[in-house]
């Protein structure tokens, strides 16, 4: 109030929370000021702050934004967050602040109240506005939110904004008034409890515990934890601070030690938890406007792709609980089944789901409304399904929370304290309470307020966010963000710990939903995976995580349907085990003989029973049989030359089995070893029309769903071949998928898991016919191929088997053996002297191991062999030494390289690069 008087601007610095804003939001109800408000982010730009430029009926014109809107109509800018905004976007503040001047895109220009009086005691008011000069109200104020840098994540404040405001230091509350205020929340629970609490609380967020490198302890999440415990007194404090403070889950060895040492009580037990049954009942008459009101509540699992496990039911049992007071973050670790949780969860309650994929690069507008033009070229904001899902009352699923920039997350942060949102369009979001008394005390209709672009919070709006725990022990500066739980994101979510299945759970898991597996396969599949996530070994944990859950299911519907197989087959396939280093296979292979799984190769005798055939409609690859399709569109059937031999076909085999299945495939291997022409093939045998889409480094979320063009003047949005794909019910075939950044790629987990996508022009791709308008529905035949380089050097590219490996059923493929290998080039080379061929497939076959052992980083392919048979085949007169060149020339300046390849070649009597020193002759 003394700034306030002084006419001076205000910085409230304080530790992460909504306390900072909720004393400023209550001095500005006290003093009955109006406000407007602006969380600033990493994607905050000049325009957002001065003026915004909009096209209406083909003429732009500017729409002024909240500093100009506060300036001229004396309103109070709370401008929070300012550490998130970009270095250098601020400082279009700085005159305003200290002249409260400020020169406007439109020509027009704020001048100050004094200034503007006196020169309008010499003009008129016309001649000012003449010259477009606008008057700043006395009245008009700055409060800036910020949380002090360096202690904190964020960029430090530039000096010159920073000498124009007067700093207050917003600490937590001192301990007796917040005890005091803990005690109104929970007036059940004991005295002791609760300052006991406060006191960890307090102790957490001391000098003391930020030196051991604790993150502050979420003191404002106190009294809705409170609540909880005030209706089940049973639960254990041990357990209330793990949903506060997860430090198991952020924290290494010596950080859970000391917070162990501050809760100094020896963990209690965990009382059991009532059954989830009786749970409900009780929860349903305590809280009612927690569903829904869109579908029935159920009140036990009927759902036939759930199996609710002991540790599940306890799980979903705990985040009602916090669903009463708070939004919920769930941790836990890729495929473990958070979605499945999530599902249930909703099912349960009545919800209905609104899921948002999150990535990298997504911006706060991805997240809140995007921009669009109207067909007569009109700009327009369009809301995002956040927005959409806050109004309507539905379960935002947030997928993916810690891989967005903490900077974007930032404008959420008063959505889920205080359910309020301002939109960029002016639109406001009130929380349901507010929005019902805002309509008695000024007696307007629902419909009078959405004129003025005010619109409620669907009281029973939840978020629920999912993401993978953050890697231990690495700070957020060195390590790619991986570290991204801090003390920011604490004060936003209640969180639980999806913890991994026993393996009694996991078996009831895997027989409840794929029935027919023989109980001993499951048993040595289940024993080989818990030995895995058991040990120390890092090698062995990073093949465990290869074996999800969720890739377990895959493998036991898989053995449900074709019981001949191997599991070692299976467990190899699904950890790409041809591409592992050698430690972590050889790793894999005594897991393999421990779990007492049989892991021997393929025999070489069957290699002639794969044959394929197409008969009456059926085509038969192998032992497996297939309907051949009958497709709209003949032209985008795909037609190679393709050779058969008996290694391609045993793979297309194994595609076959899965594609019965029902599951997207990725295809995983060297480059030239054939994966286009077999998925061309696979497809042309099946009679299949494909799209095809090729990735690279700058594929974004949105050119994988939209092509903008112009037309007439207008832009519009044509489908990319993934939509398209998924209309027609076509094969979408994406090549190069490792070359695409994985946080792009990673949106296609929603399209694969529940068949659901939002588009970057608002429509959405849904499994289920509705008739609502903007879906697309997906047809039942569009399935996804992905072909992707394996992980590791020399190839450049991603990991996209280590971020998305385990929602698509893997392939391994490899360059043929040596006789099909010999069977194909004679088909590519029918005059190629037979023995000039058997040279070539014997050097490429040595090179090829010796990549393997890490020799030579090259691995030589299949394309290479058959574009030099090729060459032969049409120049016959040509040496072989000259045409192989072709090949080795890449490496004819590496010395240590071409002396190996000399030699290798030079063995298998290919004379390439003979110098005079290379002749030995022979002894007398």
């Amino acid at each position: 109030m003394q700034k306030d008087l002084l006419g001076q601007d205000m910085f409230l610095i304080g530790p992460p929370g909504p306390l900072r804003r909720s004393i400023a939001m209550q001095y500005l109800e006290l003093t009955k000021r109006e406000v407007e408000y602006l969380a600033l982010s990493r994607d905050t730009t000049e325009t957002d702050l001065k003026q915004r430029r909009e096209i209406r009926s083909g003429t732009a014109f500017y729409i002024d934004q909240c500093a100009v809107r506060a300036a001229t109509q004396g309103r109070v800018l709370v401008l929070e967050g300012l550490e998130k905004a970009e270095r250098n976007v601020l400082p279009v503040l700085n005159n305003l602040l200290e002249n409260r001047e400020m020169q406007l895109e439109d020509g027009r220009f704020l001048m100050s109240a004094e200034r503007y009086d006196k020169l309008l005691q010499e003009h008129t008011k016309e001649e000012l506005d003449s010259w477009k000069i606008v008057r700043v109200s006395e009245d008009f104020r700055v409060i800036a939110l910020g949380i002090p840098v360096p202690k904190y994540k964020g960029n430090p404040l530039d000096p010159p904004l920073r000498s124009r405001f007067q700093a207050r230091d917003i600490y937590y509350l001192p301990f007796k008034d917040q005890l005091e205020m803990l005690y109104t929340a929970g007036p059940n629970i004991g005295a002791e409890r609760v300052s006991q609490l406060l006191s960890l609380a307090t102790t957490l967020c001391s000098q003391e515990s930020s030196g051991l490198g604790l993150p502050d302890f979420p003191v404002d999440n106190l009294p809705s934890a409170l609540q909880v415990l005030n209706v089940f007194p049973t639960l254990s404090s041990q357990q209330l601070v793990q949903r506060l403070y997860p430090y198991k889950s952020i924290l290494g060895k010596e950080g859970c030690t000391a917070v162990e040492n501050v809760l100094s009580v020896r963990p209690k037990i965990k009382p059991i938890l009532p059954d989830i049954t009786m749970f409900l009942y009780f929860f349903m008459s305590l809280t009612l406007q927690v569903h829904s009101g869109t579908n029935e509540p159920r009140l036990l699992s009927s759902s036939p792709f759930f199996i609710c496990t002991p540790s599940q039911s306890q799980l979903i049992a705990e985040m009602m609980q916090s669903h009463m007071v708070k939004d919920i973050c769930l941790i836990g670790a890729k495929g473990c089944g958070k979605s499945a949780i999530a599902r249930e969860f909703a099912e349960i309650l009545g919800y209905s789901i609104e899921p948002v994929m999150l990535y990298q690069d997504m911006t706060a507008r991805d997240l809140l409304q995007q921009r669009f033009t109207l067909p007569n070229g009109d700009t327009a904001w369009r809301p995002s399904p956040l927005v959409t899902a806050a109004m309507e009352g539905k379960l935002l699923l947030l997928d993916g929370i810690h891989r967005v920039n903490l900077g974007t997350l930032a404008v959420l942060s008063r959505l889920l304290h205080d359910r309020e949102l301002d939109l960029y369009d002016g639109t406001r979001l009130l929380r349901w309470d507010r929005y019902q008394v805002l309509k008695e005390e000024l007696q307007l209709t629902d419909q009078q307020l959405q004129e003025r672009s005010i619109f409620s919070i669907h009281p029973s709006f939840r978020v629920l966010a999912l993401a993978e725990p953050p890697v231990v022990g690495t700070s957020g500066s060195n390590s790619k963000g991986q570290q991204w739980l801090g003390p920011e994101l604490l004060t936003m979510f209640l969180y639980h710990t999806v913890t991994p299945m026993s393996k009694a759970e996991e078996m009831e898991l895997v027989e409840g939903l794929a029935p027919n597996v023989s109980k001993e396969a499951v048993e040595q599949l289940l024993q080989l995976t818990h030995s895995l996530r058991s040990t120390r070994d890092p090698t062995a944990q990073s093949l465990a995580s290869s074996l999800s859950t969720r890739q377990l299911l895959r493998i036991c519907r898989r053995l449900s349907q074709y019981p001949e197989e191997r599991i070692a087959h299976a467990v190899n396939k699904a950890c790409l085990s041809r591409f592992l280093p050698s430690l972590a296979r050889a790793s894999l292979q005594k897991s393999l003989d421990n779990s007492s799984i049989e892991n021997k190769p393929d025999s070489s005798d069957d290699s002639n029973n794969y044959r394929c055939m197409v008969k009456d409609g059926v085509l038969t690859i192998g032992g497996v049989s297939a309907p051949v399709y009958s497709p709209d569109m003949k032209l985008k059937v795909p037609d190679v030359l393709f050779y058969d031999n008996p290694q391609h076909m045993k793979v297309m085999e194994d595609m076959l089995k899965d594609f019965l299945l029902g599951e997207h495939l990725l295809l995983v291997g060297n480059q030239g070893v054939g994966k286009n022409k077999i998925v061309d093939r696979f497809l042309h045998l099946l009679n299949r029309p494909r799209e095809y889409l090729q990735l690279h480094r700058d594929t974004t979320v949105q050119t994988l769903t939209l092509q903008p063009s112009v037309r007439d003047g207008i832009i519009i949005y044509e489908d990319s071949p993934l939509v398209k794909a998924v209309k027609m019910g076509h094969i979408l075939v994406i090549d190069e998928a490792d070359k695409a950044p994985t946080n792009v790629t990673c949106i296609l987990k929603t399209l694969v898991e529940s068949g659901e996508m939002i588009l970057a022009d608002g429509r959405r791709i849904v499994s289920e016919s509705t008739k609502r308008p903007n879906i697309i529905f997906m047809h039942p035949d569009f399935r996804m191929v992905v072909l992707a380089n394996r992980p590791g050097f020399p190839f450049l590219g991603n990991d996209f088997f280590g971020a998305l490996g385990d929602i698509f059923s893997c392939h391994a493929v490899d360059n043929p053996k040596p006789q099909a290998e010999l069977a194909m080039l004679k088909q590519y080379g029918p005059d190629v002297p037979e023995s000039t061929l058997q040279r070539l497939v014997a050097a490429f076959g040595e090179l090829r191991s010796m990549a393997d052992q890490g020799t030579i980083s090259y691995p030589y392919s299949t394309r290479e062999v058959v574009n030099i048979v090729k060459h032969l085949q049409k120049f016959p007169e040509e040496g072989l030494a000259n045409v192989v060149r072709n090949v080795f020339d890449f490496d004819s300046y590496n010395k240590d390289t071409r002396e190996v390849l000399i030699e290798a070649l030079h063995k298998h009597g290919i004379p390439i690069g003979a110098k005079p020193g290379s002749v030995q002759l022979a002894k007398e």
